[in-house]
Formats: C-alpha cells, structure tokens, sequence
C-alpha cells in the first residue's frame, strides 16, 4: 500500500496509576514523530477505560486528573462503534499505555479482535511477560537463572503461612513486596520481616492496587536496563544497557521519584562499569528473551547482574517509557539515532509487518535558521528543574522553521559545554558534566557495542557529525563570544539573578527575559514583596513578611527560640509560618513550620548543607524537599495563607469554601510590544507546599486552567488578569514572567507570592497549559518562538 500520508492514532492514558507518564510519552511521540507525512491522530483513555478523541493542544495541555474530570463535564466517551470507526480511519495504531490494559494484552486483545494493525508486541505475549510472577515462573522452565518468588491473592486466607514459610525456606533477610501485574515503579516496598510484608500486603491489596501480589528476594547486585528494538528482519537487538547506581541501604528502591524526575539519589552509567563480557552476556540473554516471550518492535528490560555473576532478569516492559529522556532514548541516542529517528524505526518495521508503506521523511534542507544557544545547568539546588527546561526547549526548538537551537551546559564550575545529542539526554547536569569530561573514555568503551548495534540495526556506519560529535568546554567568555541568541533556561543564582543577563547586555547578545535589573529584584523576594507593596496597585499586594539573618537564629537557645517563634507569630499575625531563602528559585527551601521545633530542624538542615529534606520531616509533608546547595545568609517568613480545599476525587472536582484564597499561577508573555497574561491556573498541592514534582514532573500536581466558573466568575478572572498585567509592567517584565499569587474568589484580589522572570519550561509547565487554553490556543513551539521574536532575532 503506497501513499503519501499516514494516519497514526496513539492511545495513552489508562486506568493503571502510570497513566500520567502515558500522557508525557504520548506528548513525546507527538512532537517528534508528527511530520509533514505523518498525521499524529491522539485518544485519551480515562480511568474507567472510556476513550476520548481528543486534540493536540488538550494532549499538551494537563495531568490525568484534569483529563478525567473535564472530559467527564465537556465531552462524551466514544462508543464501541465510533473507537472502531476512529480506529479504521488510521493506517496504525500505537498504544502507548503503561502497566494494567496497556501493557497486559488488555487493548492488544481489543485490537487484534477487530483486525486494527498495531505496534507493539501481541496480546498474547503482553499477558504472559507482564505478569511478573508468571514471566519469572516461564523463565525459570526455559533455564534461565531467577530468584524464587511467591504469590499472594487478594482472596486467599493464607498470606502469614506463605510470607513465613518464604522468608524461613530462603533465609530472607531483606525481601520485595509488588504487584504482579503493575507497573516497574508504583506499589513497590522493600521489607525486613514477615510481618512488614504482610502490613505491606493489607496496604497494597486495601487499595486494590493488584488482586495478586509477589513476593520475592530483595536482589543483592547491581540493577541495570536495556532497550532492544527488532531491526527489519524481525531479529531483536539489545542496545547497549545502562546500569543504574542508587543507595539500598534504607529500604530505598529505584522508584517512580528516582526514575521520573532528575536526582542525585540516582546515577546512570552508560557505557555501564561492568566487564565487557557481562555486558555481552546481558544483550545476549536479553536478545533471546525478546525472541522467547515473541515480542515485536521494541521493550525494555529490567535486570540485576548478581554478586555471583548470574544476570536475573525482573521486569519485561512491551511498552517502554517515551518521555524526553527516558531510557529509550538515551540508549538508542548513544548509537546514533535521534528521538524522531528511533520512533520512525519503530513506527517503520511495524508498517512493513502489515506491508503499509511508510512515505519517506523529507530532508530539512533549510540553511537559513537562526542559531540559537540554550544554556541550562548551573550549581543552584534547581539545576536538575533548568536541565530539564532546557533539554525541551532544545527539542521543542528541533521543529521550528526559523531557529536551529544547540544545546549547551554551565557545569557546576560555570565552564559550559557544547553538548552532542547523546549526552544532553542524560539524567542529570552533574552526569552531563561527568560524561563531557570522560567523553573519550566512554568513546573507546562503547565503540564495539555501537558498531555492533548499528549493524545489526541497518544503519549506516557513521553517526551524522552535526548531531553527534565530541563535547566542547569553554569559558562563559567564549561561549557569549560565539553566541547570537542565549536562550537563558537556567533557574536561581546568576542565571536568574541578573548577574548573566548583566553579561549578556554588556557583549550585545540578545536573550529571553527581563533585563539585568528587573531579574535581579525578581530573585530577591523580600525586595520585590516590598516593591509590589510601594506600587499601590489596586487589589494588589504582597503577604506581610519578615526577613532575618540565619547567624542571628543560630545564637537562640532553646528558650529563646521559642520566646522568637512567639514574637514572629505574632508579628506576622498567623498561627503558622512560611519560611523560604530570601533569594532562590521558586520550589527550594519552601516549608510550612507549625512550631519553634520545626524551625530548629530547618536550621539543622541547612547547617548540614543537606540536599533535601526527607519525606514526613514537617507536619503534612509528603516528599521531600529540595534544600539550597549555597549557603544562605538570611530567611524571608511570611503569613501562612490558609486557602479554599480543593481536591480531584473520582473524575470530578471538590470544593470546600475555607478562606476564599486559593493559590493561582499565571503566566505573562509580551506580544507585539504588550503584556498579556494567561488564564490563571489554579495549583493543587498534594501536601501544603507545592512541590518540584508537582510543578514540574509530568503526571503529577493538578494545575485546573482555567479555574471552573463555580470557583471563579468569569469577571473576576478578568479582573485577576487584568491586575497581573499592571504588576507585571510596573515591575518592568519584558518579554516573559511568571506570577504566583494569593487570590480572593469573589474580589479577585490579589496576595503575590513572588514573581519568575524564567518561569519553567518542563514538558509539562502550566506555562505551555495556560498558552494552550488561549483563543486561539498557542503551542509550545510557538510560544518558545515567540519569547525569541520578543527581542527582535
């Protein structure tokens, strides 16, 4: 079948509780597989497995619980016959659903059932590999090494006799207690004692999270993961894995956490420091395991290498993770192929399956794109924030027709680097800055394994010198020097402080952002809660605060500590207290204090130069907190705002009128010389501070945009509007801000909480949510663009 055009129709979403990482892999395969030739065509499945035709800006635009209940309000499910109808319309189907219906044959059933050519492995062998008790149980029969395992069934009545006969008969003294069908990260607990895995059994089985559990050792090794792509010949190759270093030794596990959002808790080694012939051994092994389960196109395997040399396998995902970074492509990326190249493998081996003939990719032959240098990293505590803001910008930018971005790091010693492809896809700034360093090294390593992958992969022998090329260091100096456009997606410390854009101005380079000035008094919050306070806006004001030197807390006894949390409370006139770096980015070092107990444990923290606060170390604080990694001199605490309830429970919205504030986010971008603000976004925090995940990891937070009109009346979002718009012109923003506010739900007035002259730019920012609830909406490419425009390039 010839044609100039394909339809592909991507299913994400779900009812597993990985849905939201669905979402960002199907936002993923959106920007970089969508061509002149390829019509991306995108169905949202809820929770309750209803599926939604939606379009490409409501794809962008929100989290799973926003999806849920607005489509619950606004739109109907599709009925069996219009998904059929949908479905038939398109040349291929990808499912892109993580864990239970997306990856246990649930959806492959449906669609070899009514004859829909689909990507991605048969029903049958999704149902045998997901389910980790049977797929180590079918591992074991084929000879290859395991570890035991037992089940557990939410109907059976003998949970204590098997975890104690399990832990007695296999001398366990550390085991893991998971779903069986679930995915790799979610519902996963290490335990010492019977009797922890039995409570970890009731907590798990009471919130239905599986109907069978599994129960098996906790693996003592090294944890690594490789991607294995099926080349046009149908044979599987394993490329080369990654190992995957992180501390055990607290019951910690690789987690959703560790796994989704960049951290130092975790480290990936790519070429992994084991022996080559471990190394081989594992693509061989994985190689014949793709070819065992008859897995198609592509998947993912997790495994341990084991003290004694043996390689157990644990974990066989059909669907693997697409996000901008994920392990598909970073391996894949270290061979060689781009984000679009790697989906076009995938998308074009499934075509030939079903002798669809995929149109060739038309070459990018424009010569005349405007260079464009995207500087991420830094040393703040939000560096990992600006990594990935930065590495989306890039990738973002990759489609646009006027500009050629090229991505670029300021290590922690503020040198920068030019990165090639593969190693701006690392995990973290400090593993980009390492692999720059140790580039040749790795080089020579990883030759053998990428010669042997290209090969078998039916690519041409040399990797296109444009993209992938040695990493070049250079002084700031050098790099402004060789710069026409900075785009600054740097968070916190010079970057945002007015010390760079300081820089920028005095060599004439143009850059996104307010001027040296404005983000200088920005970053200061004490100075901008006073400068808003002094601009006598009209239902515009700042949160009464008060600012003092962390030396002159450290001197307070006990007593006078409790005498101070006294006097503060009164001062400010609340019951409790925020305290937060007086100059630092907009999630670090933000805590709810309840007691002079808990302002004694914050000053502890920062003494220990700690890099974040343990889960539960504060009163309703559910993860943990990033702590700056400067020294501070001095602490802004202000008012703790008690703000309306509101909650997203079963597909529909909760209100509770508390206080008539709830906290809203609006961003403000200058178009054609003037400031516009967005539709406010009303935050949702799961605890009492909003944290890093939940402004910045996809598929976590709620971000309503814009608040439902039983909230807020239209007139006063106007009005909210309207006042952010002033404050953001008196303050002097230009080309793009975002402001956090206190807002009353019948007034609209307005408590600003502290103003980002480089607001976010995550793949999943209510930044690009806000521009995409616009009439008409705007995209994040366009917006990016626009941000360039502002300043004339």
């Amino acid at each position: 079948m010839n044609i100039s055009k394909i339809k592909i129709a991507i299913l994400c979403g779900g009812p597993s509780l990985e849905r939201g990482i669905s979402l960002n892999s199907a936002r993923s395969v959106l920007d970089h597989l969508s061509s002149e030739n390829i019509e991306i065509v995108p169905v949202y499945f809820d929770s309750k497995k209803n599926a939604y035709r939606v379009s490409r800006a409501q794809l962008y635009s929100n989290t799973p619980s926003d999806f849920d209940f607005k489509l619950q309000e606004t739109a109907t499910p599709l009925s069996t016959q219009s998904f059929l109808a949908l479905l038939r319309s398109v040349h291929l189907v990808f499912p892109i659903m993580h864990g239970h219906f997306g990856e246990d044959g649930g959806i492959q059933s449906f669609l070899e059932e009514h004859d829909i050519p689909f990507i991605g492995s048969t029903a049958e062998t999704c149902k045998i590999s997901f389910d980790k008790f049977y797929a180590n149980e079918f591992l074991c029969e084929k000879g290859f090494y395991t570890l035991p395992s037992a089940a557990v069934s939410i109907h059976g009545r003998n949970h204590r006799k098997i975890v104690e006969e399990f832990f007695k008969e296999h001398g366990i003294k550390r085991a893991i207690v998971k779903p069986a069908r679930g995915g790799s990260s979610i519902g996963v607990f290490s335990v010492s004692t019977p009797a922890e895995a039995l409570g970890k059994i009731r907590f798990l089985f009471s919130k239905r999270m599986d109907t069978r559990l599994v129960l098996e050792p906790f693996a003592e090794g090294v944890e690594f993961t490789t991607i294995l792509l099926e080349n046009r010949f149908g044979s599987p190759v394993a490329l080369p894995p990654t190992e995957i270093e992180t501390d055990y030794t607290k019951h910690q596990i690789f987690d959703f956490r560790r796994k989704y959002l960049p951290t130092r808790q975790v480290i990936y080694h790519c070429p992994p420091r084991f022996d080559d012939e471990v190394i081989e051994k594992i693509q061989a092994s994985a190689e014949q395991l793709f070819a065992l389960f008859k897995m198609r196109d592509f998947g993912r395997f997790d495994g341990w290498v084991l003290p004694d040399g043996n390689i157990w396998f644990c974990d066989f995902n059909t669907i693997s993770g697409m996000e901008q970074n994920s392990f598909l492509f970073q391996q894949s990326s270290r061979v060689g192929m781009t984000h679009k190249d790697v989906l076009r493998y995938i998308v074009k081996n499934a075509c030939a399956r079903y002798e669809i003939k995929i149109p060739e990719e038309i070459p990018d032959t424009n010569s005349k794109k405007k260079k464009v240098n995207v500087l991420f990293g830094g040393g703040t505590s939000e560096r990992q924030v600006s990594l990935m803001s930065g590495t989306n910008v890039w990738l973002k930018l990759r489609s646009s027709l006027k500009y050629a971005p090229q991505p670029h790091l300021l290590d922690q010693e503020e040198n920068v680097w030019r990165l090639p492809y593969q190693l701006t896809l690392n995990h973290t700034v400090e593993e980009i800055a390492e692999n720059c360093r140790n580039y040749e090294k790795a080089k020579k390593r990883l030759e053998s394994f990428e010669k042997r992958a290209r090969l078998r992969l039916g690519l041409p022998e040399n990797k296109n010198p444009e993209e992938f090329f040695p990493p070049r260091k250079m002084p700031m100096a050098q790099f402004i020097k060789e710069s026409r456009f900075i785009f600054n997606a740097l968070h916190g410390g010079k970057g945002e402080g007015g010390a760079f854009q300081k820089l920028f101005s005095k060599k004439g380079i143009r850059f996104n952002g307010p001027n040296a000035k404005v983000s200088r008094l920005c970053m200061d919050k004490w100075a901008t809660s006073q400068a808003i306070h002094k601009l006598q806006i009209e239902g515009v004001d700042s949160i009464p605060e008060r600012i003092l030197e962390i030396a002159e807390l450290r001197k307070l006894s006990q007593s006078e500590l409790k005498r101070f949390w006294k006097a503060l409370r009164k001062d400010l006139g609340a019951e409790t207290v925020i305290v937060k770096p007086r100059a630092d980015g907009c999630s670090t070092g933000i805590v709810h204090l309840f007691s002079s107990t808990d302002l004694q444990k914050y000053l502890n923290l920062l003494a220990s130069k700690t890099s974040h606060a343990p889960r539960n170390t504060f009163k309703h604080q559910p993860e943990i907190i990033e702590m700056p990694t400067e020294t501070l001199k001095e602490l802004l605490f202000e008012r703790f705002i008690e703000s309306d309830i509101l909650r997203v429970k079963h597909n529909s919205l909760k209100y509770r009128r508390k206080s008539g504030w709830v906290e809203i986010t609006v961003g403000v971008v200058e178009k054609n010389g003037k400031l516009h603000a967005f539709n406010p976004s009303i935050t949702i925090a799961e605890g009492e501070v909003l944290s890093v995940e939940e402004k910045f990891q996809g598929g976590t937070g709620v971000n309503i945009t814009p608040p439902p009109p039983e909230i807020m009346k239209p007139r006063t979002l106007q009005k909210i509007r309207e006042r952010i718009e002033q404050v953001a012109a008196k303050i002097g923003i230009e080309g793009c801000a975002r402001i956090d506010a206190f807002a009353n739900v019948k007034t609209g007035r307005l408590l600003v909480i502290e103003i980002n002259t480089l607001p976010g730019l995550t793949p999943s920012t209510v930044f690009y949510h806000q521009a995409l609830a616009g009439r008409p909406p705007v995209f994040p490419r366009e917006i990016l663009e626009l941000l360039i425009q502002n300043k004339g390039y």
